[in-house]
């Protein structure tokens, strides 16, 4: 099995483009300023050394050394040693409200960000559970199938906006019975969703999809995102001006939490429901209360050992490093009458 212990780093790669529109540009300035002397083709009898492509070696030398030593940051790793273990842990579903209501800022920052943070510190109190996370407007999708690898599903929940679903609208129920074929069908382990919301639901019947979870074993939580009082939903516009939306009558639209609903939803699900604040989302609280429920051992084939790998990627950089240092920029005396486009007549 093979992984990268510090993928994060791997980011790193989007600083490669600019250096070569860096390195582009200065091949550009260059010739355009020896330009200012007169003609090319005599600028260039007289510097006889100057060598047009071996700068360019040297920059591909360079570039690559980078990639290698970007991977071994990212710290590969290969797994060594297979063992089967017995375990207990819990799959959980997390399905996330996207829609613009969720810009509403009665809970700070907004109560998108709000759920974002309280979801990545859950992810960092997991271990021998399952994660999966699924985004949700007027529709559904998933975006983080079930999985224990905990560092990708930070990586993914970084990205999630409004703009993440095209379609607007609060769809519960479509994303309840998108959860219920997420699970992975074999497994034996306990499985609970979490619905993260302010709770307007105006697609579909949702108390119905959260019975029907019940009754397959799922059991569906709540977390109600917003104030009963509500808050004006802010929209970004051109040149970062913030604009509140608005109805088909010009009223500035106010989002409010729909509390009875979500209550409904959970008590249906067999699961809780709980309002969010400033000072707590209730992530944690559900989770200790998954975490009490019977969790039935699995045994599971795992890598227990993994060999680190990234030695070989620094040698390889090193190497790249020295042929950049040792080839010059000049042609030598051997090399300056050498030219692979000549023809001999």
């Amino acid at each position: 099995m093979f992984r990268f212990g510090n993928p994060e780093y791997l980011y790193l790669l989007l600083i490669l483009p600019v250096l070569v529109l860096l390195f582009v540009l200065g091949q550009y300035y260059k010739k355009m300023a020896l330009k200012k002397f007169g003609d090319m083709s005599v600028i260039e009898q007289l510097m006889p050394f100057v060598s047009k492509t071996k700068p360019v070696l040297k920059f591909i030398f360079l570039s690559i050394a980078i990639i290698f030593i970007i991977f071994a940051l990212s710290d590969p790793q290969f797994g060594s040693k297979l063992e089967k273990v017995k375990r207990k842990g819990a799959e959980i579903i997390i399905a996330l409200d996207v829609s613009n209501s969720m810009l509403a800022e009665d809970i700070k920052p907004n109560r998108l960000e709000r759920s974002k943070q309280a979801i990545s510190k859950l992810i960092d109190n997991m271990e021998n559970d399952r994660i999966g996370l699924i985004v949700f407007a007027g529709d559904s999708y998933i975006q983080i199938p079930v999985t224990s690898d905990f560092s990708a599903a930070k990586m993914f929940l970084s990205s999630i906006n409004t703009n993440i679903v095209s379609k607007q609208g609060t769809a519960i129920g479509s994303a309840i019975d998108l959860a219920m074929n997420s699970f992975t069908p074999e497994s034996e382990m306990e499985k609970a969703l979490i619905v993260i919301t302010d709770g307007e639901n105006h697609e579909d019947d949702a108390i119905k999809a959260a019975k029907l979870a019940q009754e397959k074993g799922i059991t569906v939580h709540t977390i109600g995102m917003g104030s009963p009082q509500g808050a004006p939903i802010p929209l970004q516009k051109g040149f970062g001006q913030t604009i509140f939306q608005k109805d088909k009558d010009g009223n500035t639209v106010i989002s409010k939490l729909d509390q009875r609903n979500l209550q409904e939803i959970a008590t249906n699900g067999g699961g809780v429901f709980i309002r969010a604040s400033n000072s707590q989302t209730g992530l944690n609280k559900l989770f200790e209360r998954i975490n009490e429920m019977e969790k039935k051992e699995m045994e599971e084939k795992i890598y227990t050992e993994f060999e680190h790998r990234f030695q070989y990627l620094l040698g390889i950089a090193l190497l790249f490093i020295l042929l950049d240092i040792f080839v010059l920029e000049r042609k030598n005396k051997w090399s300056k009458n050498f030219n692979v486009f000549k023809i001999n007549a």
